[in-house]
């Protein structure tokens, strides 16, 4: 099993490659989640994740043997930019395996470091098994993404530093996919320090370490989509589960809408653009799923790659969910003076209009009738209630389409 001191030596080994990423107190996350919460910034890490922490650490280590047959690697995304660097940084070839699906941002951001993308099923784990096969046939050197001591030593230099950040940290939590991350970290943090306490949060759609743990092996389970497509590995590896089922103090999920609402809360309040993956630890705080009260807890925000299309889907998505955005459609006659009377009577309970669609033909569009789709900007749930009743309350007939 990985050992503390080859955590030590990764930290050594990356020193003027790798930044040190800040530790933020935050006074919104901190009120809403009861507990002092620091944000551990690895968003504003090199490539956007903390991936590039063990990509690095593992082919540095390679002999050149290894290095003059080029690298293999598969990823959803963040571990293929890590790699992709680390290569560019040591003057390596090597071919990435990326999910057909993966964020077009990662994709081209790998391309950017100049490795060469290959793009081949539906999931990461599609995208590892074409990545061994062409391992195989070109003896290319395989980097995984997390099943390898190397990599999670890598990761766990994240765990060195939050220590010296803040000596007195009661609680870390941190997302988990196949596991390298929360492995390396629970190893830094529970050889020195046993009694913080470090939690691990996957996304309710794909929750395949906490599987494994319940059948006690690594477990290849079925998924649902996610947002959190970082962390959306089917089966953990067997280095990381080994740590974490020895270390790691307790795993919690959390729900799509809870990832989006703490997504815009982050965007909204600390000015922090962090993808799915990257806000499951925060949102598992800012939802209470941890029974923890007035401690002081690391959140890791692992990563900021996101496509700026997404971002628009997730801020509308999380406006919604918050009860600060509305749609519905309703019927009312084709006459002049008609529109203006619904709209005056949303505009007194002060709701701002974003878009007025009219559809005159229709199934459910007779003559002499036009459809309207309304989208309003909210206060709060209770705003659009009190809207939905006063429309109703009027003679519309309104179908809320959020």
């Amino acid at each position: 099993m990985l050992t503390y001191e080859e955590i030590v030596n990764a930290r050594e080994q990356m020193k003027g490659v790798i930044h040190e990423t800040p530790l933020d107190y935050s006074n919104t996350f901190s009120s809403l989640s009861h507990n002092k919460i620091y944000l551990k910034l690895e968003n504003m890490q090199k490539t956007g994740s903390f991936k590039v922490r063990g990509a690095y650490n593992k082919i540095i280590s390679l002999t050149k043997k290894q290095r003059e047959k080029g690298i293999i690697a598969a990823s959803a995304g963040n571990h293929a930019q890590g790699v992709a660097f680390a290569c560019r940084m040591l003057a390596i070839p090597c071919t990435i395996v990326m999910p057909k699906g993966a964020p077009l941002s990662k994709i081209e951001a790998t391309k950017s470091y100049g490795a060469t993308v290959e793009l081949s099923g539906h999931s990461f784990d599609d995208a590892l098994a074409e990545a061994l096969i062409i391992k195989e046939q070109t003896e290319a050197t395989f980097v995984h993404a997390f099943d390898d001591d190397a990599i999670i030593a890598g990761q766990g230099t994240i765990g060195l530093e939050i220590i010296e950040q803040l000596p007195d940290v009661d609680a870390i939590v941190c997302p988990i996919g196949g596991g390298g991350l929360i492995a390396g970290l629970a190893k830094a943090i529970k050889e020195t320090h046993p009694h913080v306490k470090v939690y691990g949060v996957q996304a309710s759609s794909c929750n395949s370490m906490g599987q494994s743990i319940d059948r006690k092996q690594p477990t290849l389970i079925d998924a649902l989509p996610t947002m959190a497509d970082g962390i959306a590995v089917k089966k953990p590896g067997q280095k990381p589960y080994d740590i974490v089922e020895k270390y790691v103090d307790d795993l919690f999920i959390v729900e799509e809408t809870e990832l989006a609402k703490t997504m815009l809360l982050l965007l909204e309040r600390n000015k922090l653009v962090v993808e799915g993956s990257g806000a499951t630890a925060l949102a598992a705080l800012m939802y209470e799923k941890i029974p923890i009260k007035d401690k002081k807890v690391v959140a890791i925000l692992s990563g900021g790659n996101v496509d700026v299309s997404f971002v628009s889907k997730v801020i509308e998505y999380g406006l919604m969910e918050s009860g600060r955005y509305l749609t519905f459609r309703t019927l009312i006659e084709d006459k002049p003076g008609k529109l203006p009377e619904i709209l005056g009577k949303i505009s007194e309970l002060e709701a701002n209009i974003l878009n007025v669609n009219q559809q005159r033909v229709g199934v459910k569009v007779f003559p002499g009738q036009t459809q309207l789709q309304v989208s309003l900007e909210t206060r709060d749930p209770e705003h659009i209630k009190q809207i939905l009743e006063k429309l109703r309350k009027a003679g519309y007939d309104i179908d809320e389409l959020s």
